[in-house]
């Protein structure tokens, strides 16, 4: 069974950066970012092929955000830049058993429990 542990989420003034990172245990493959916000459904962020070698991104995060992956220490990272108040959501970290990366929430098989990032203005 694979678990996700996120951390590195908290408080941050508007322009601020975060890094977020998930911890896997298991084996696991192609990994993504989602978030939700209150009273919105829960979106796309970012997704890592195994390799690393495959990013994608939502338009609302690009030039901002980051993905990055260090497989020997099964961890995946959001490196957030410039953040916004719109950014402001519980971000959750995502893992398929695919290679190949993927923006679609219902490819991911493992969830891991969030982690809160608030954006003041």
């Amino acid at each position: 069974q694979v678990q996700l542990v996120e951390s590195g989420g908290g408080l941050v003034q508007s322009g601020g950066s975060l890094r977020l990172s998930c911890a896997a245990s298991g084996r696991i493959s192609s990994m993504g970012w989602f978030r939700q916000a209150p009273g919105e459904e829960r979106e796309f962020v970012a997704a890592i092929s195994w390799s690393g070698g495959m990013t994608s991104y939502a338009e609302s995060v690009k030039g901002r955000f980051t993905i990055s992956r260090d497989n020997a220490k099964n961890t995946v990272y959001l490196q957030m830049n410039s953040l916004k108040s719109e950014d402001t959501a519980v971000y959750y970290c995502a893992a398929r058993t695919y290679t190949a990366n993927s923006n679609r929430e219902n490819e991911y098989r493992y969830w891991g429990q969030g982690t809160q990032v608030t954006v003041s203005s």
